[in-house]
């Protein structure tokens, strides 16, 4: 759990510290009485392991490396605990600002990167260096038996979060929920964004710049792009050559949600269970406005509700990231708060 027990004190997960020296249930100053059905389901249950990467050095507005703590704020520690699971947040991956160290009297210099006309991925020396942390994170707490559970930060940290995966030894099928196709090349992308290639990188579409540790970390048989609507043309290829199934609005729109998620389920769960990226620009402006890249036209609240709801009915959902909050274009943290909700329905909180 994320409160640790007072010095010489032993207390088993899920079981609330007493105030005041040994006072019983029904005293002032006691919390709450331990329910034993709870700490056994806790008990048999993996531990959550939270990880935040403040990284916005993927997209070119700023802001979204304020994602982690606006979601922290929401209140996911204890939505976790509420639904049954023990909780260990290990912190956030270290990733340099982009102005840091640059004199208040000074200009910038011209990044090379920026001026090239050959293939781009603007700051990737950065975006590599924190990936590759994060791979080393999430391959220890996957190896652990444990839920990894990345938050973001731009999309670009999926490239780490699916290495990391692969060097426990797990190579999931990919649920990626998304308004884009994140799976541009260096050499189709009209941006230079790398948080528009992770995919890419993943699938092994993408090589240089990116270094052959994150590279091919999962198969385009077992992968799934559910919610497109915005895609850029060499994408449309990129798509057909990894074999990745597109399920795009218009897809979801005929078939409806329930359908198309078990499609989706059905595709993703050949693979050594299934891991959810989901960028919360997948959902409608309407619903989720702090996004750096909004498309109209996005899943409404209870599209994204079902679809997690059908995730955690599969058991077979095993890893989850959330990217691209952004708390300076929010209204109120309410795309932050919406994440929360998400997350508690992919891991299993039901209605009744």
């Amino acid at each position: 759990m994320s409160e640790e027990p007072g010095a010489g004190e032993e207390r088993r997960p899920g079981e609330e510290r007493r105030l005041g020296g040994g006072r019983r249930a029904g005293e002032e100053g006691f919390l709450r009485e331990p329910d034993p059905a709870k700490l056994r389901r806790m008990e048999s249950r993996p531990v959550v392991e939270i990880i935040g990467v403040p990284m916005d050095l993927g997209g070119n507005r700023r802001g979204v490396d304020m994602g982690p703590s606006g979601i922290r704020y929401s209140g996911l520690v204890a939505k976790l605990s509420e639904i049954g699971f023990r909780v260990k947040d290990r912190g956030n991956i270290r990733v340099a600002d982009l102005d840091e160290g640059l004199a208040t009297h000074s200009y910038r210099k011209v990044d090379p990167e920026r001026m090239f006309r050959g293939p781009r991925a603007h700051n990737v020396k950065e975006i590599v260096r924190a990936c590759e942390e994060l791979a080393t994170v999430v391959a220890d707490i996957a190896r652990a038996g444990n839920i990894p559970l990345v938050l973001g930060g731009d999309h670009s940290m999926a490239m780490g979060t699916l290495a990391g995966l692969a060097r426990a030894g797990k190579r999931p099928g990919v649920i990626w929920i998304d308004a884009h196709g994140d799976i541009n090349t260096p050499e189709t992308t009209p941006s230079g964004n790398v948080h528009g290639m992770p995919f890419a990188v993943a699938l092994g579409l993408a090589r240089e710049p990116f270094p052959a540790g994150l590279r091919g970390t999962t198969s385009g048989e077992h992968g799934v792009l559910l919610g497109l609507r915005d895609v850029d043309p060499g994408e449309r290829d990129n798509i057909k050559k990894a074999g990745v199934t597109a399920l795009t609005m218009s897809d979801i729109d005929r078939l409806g949600m329930g359908p198309a998620m078990e499609k989706a389920i059905a595709i993703a769960g050949k693979g050594d269970g299934i891991h959810l990226s989901l960028d919360m620009d997948a959902l409608d402006p309407d619903e989720a406005p702090g996004v750096g890249t909004p498309v109209r036209g996005g899943l409404t609240y209870r599209e994204a509700q079902l679809a997690m709801e059908m995730l955690a009915a599969s058991g077979k959902l095993r890893s989850v990231e959330i990217a691209e909050v952004n708390p300076i274009l929010d209204e109120s943290n309410r795309t932050a708060a919406l994440a929360v909700e998400l997350v508690a329905s992919a891991l299993g909180e039901t209605i009744l």
